[in-house]
């Protein structure tokens, strides 16, 4: 069942402006199509296996303005101009083994297959490719809304709630080592060293430090951009050390000091009958159609999964190619973070920062990037309270103007133009609150609103207190 709230001028919410082309800039740079293995090109950080029918675009710094800003991982590291592009360079070269005959012929096929994906087009990744979650999942045509309770007439079945459950519950899903391909076990292995060159698996590693240490780097994707160097720089914050947004061993010290030694960051994760049952549906376009819905639910079990273990769906799709999905096929994934166990009552939203700052009195205990309004409809300026907590929300979707007004009720899901969470501030219509598309935080605009993804957002909830105070800057 669905908690019952009042109905409270509090949850009222105004529509999200979140842009339909998030990517739009991205389509003006070809990716990088690199090695996963232990080749590096130059400088350059590649953000997933090479594959010769998807691409995975890496994440940049500021909306993508330039190639450049791909490989903007600032570790401290050498720039010899000596280093040829197609030179190897092993994890913790110090400590490197002569590779034996048979790991001299696999690496072998690899840089063969490498070779040969790369004369695929880097552009071959569709434009709906890119914007399918925009375009599905999230309303052109609302003009304003609320959040409110369940209607009297909803169904058991809209008021379900398998996708929380599905993000939150992980206890005896079966994780393990078993059968990782050499680029997971590189990642695994990865150590930072002074000096070293930039490569994937250090990238993936940092991010799923990060993540551990509850300074979100969003939906993690194998590319340092915008998310992942924020997260750097707020975990050197919260650690006291400087915020430069580079890491030296200090920094690399702190990330691992609390996380078990070895712990893995790519896992296999076995497919139950559960995660194949789960309800999928593709999302239509209009808040019409959509209000016609049992439930705005996952459109397939790969955006399902994406959300469980915090990735971006194309890099699980990179990690994962030909897979099918069936039940008892194991897959590799992330191997997430543990749960928060840190009072919140306060939060600071700082929209120039595009972070959300929590805190336990004056401790800074956990950062998550977010999007705070826009410059059309930005946040207002000020200190409020939480007033209520909602999970699964429904939402009254107002459509068009004057006479051609009309009023759609959504039913709660994670694709809801609020996610899976409501958090109501005592500033009438503005809230902390989920998001369809958690690869768009930081990138999107939103009514006002504090975004951030479902399970960010999940994290909050968990852990925040009502009347807790939130600060708007």
């Amino acid at each position: 069942m669905y908690q019952k709230f009042a109905k409270h001028p509090n949850y009222a919410h105004n529509s999200l402006i979140s842009s339909h082309h998030k990517y739009a800039n991205m389509m003006k740079i070809k990716p990088l199509i690199t090695a996963i293995s232990i080749a590096v090109v130059s400088i350059s950080a590649i953000a997933a296996p090479a594959d010769s029918t998807r691409t995975l675009p890496v994440r940049s710094a500021d909306s993508l303005p330039s190639i450049a800003k791909k490989v903007s991982l600032n570790v401290q590291e050498n720039r010899s101009s000596s280093v040829n592009s197609s030179a190897t360079v092993k994890l913790n070269a110090n400590k490197a083994k002569p590779a034996d005959r048979m790991t001299q012929l696999i690496d072998a096929k690899q840089d063969a297959e490498v070779k040969a994906s790369v004369t695929v087009s880097a552009d071959n990744m569709t434009v709906e490719e890119l914007t399918r979650k925009d375009e599905q999942s999230d309303s052109d045509d609302i003009s304003e809304g609320q959040a409110v309770s369940a209607p009297s007439s909803a169904t058991a079945d809209s008021a379900a709630d398998t996708s929380i459950k599905s993000i939150t519950n992980v206890d005896g899903k079966k994780h393990t080592t078993l059968n990782l391909s050499n680029y997971a076990k590189q990642v695994n292995g990865a150590t930072w060293t002074p000096n070293m060159k930039v490569n994937s698996a250090m990238t993936i590693k940092m991010q799923a430090l990060l993540d551990w240490n509850h300074a979100s780097p969003g939906a993690i994707d194998g590319g340092w951009g915008m998310n992942s160097k924020k997260a750097l720089i707020n975990f050197q914050t919260m650690q006291g050390l400087p915020a430069n947004g580079k890491m030296d061993q200090k920094t690399w010290n702190a990330l691992n000091k609390n996380i078990t030694a070895n712990k893995p960051v790519l896992v296999t994760y076995t497919i139950t009958e559960d995660d194949v049952n789960t309800n999928f549906a593709t999302m239509p376009t209009g808040s019409e159609a959509k209000s016609k819905m049992k439930g705005l639910y996952y459109q397939d079990i790969k955006e399902m999964f994406g959300e469980r273990f915090h990735m971006d769906v194309r890099y699980l799709d990179k990690l994962n190619k030909n897979k099918q999905y069936k039940v008892g096929e194991t897959i590799t994934v992330l191997n997430t973070r543990a749960p928060l166990k840190q009072r919140i009552n306060r939060v600071v939203a700082n929209k120039a920062d595009k972070t959300l700052y929590a805190y336990n009195d004056d401790k800074l205990v956990a950062t998550y990037p977010t999007t705070v309004g826009s410059d059309s409809t930005p946040s207002p300026q000020g200190t409020f309270k939480i007033v209520n907590k909602v999970k699964m929300p429904w939402y009254k979707a107002t459509v068009g103007e004057g006479t051609d007004k009309k009023v759609h009720m959504l039913p709660p899901g994670p694709n809801s133009p609020v996610g899976v969470v409501w958090m109501g501030l005592s500033k009438p219509s503005y809230g902390l609150h989920g998001s369809p598309k958690p690869e768009g935080i930081s990138r999107q605009a939103s009514a006002g609103c504090v975004r951030l993804t479902n399970w960010d957002v999940l994290e909050v909830y968990a852990n925040i207190e009502n009347g807790a105070t939130v600060e708007l800057k």
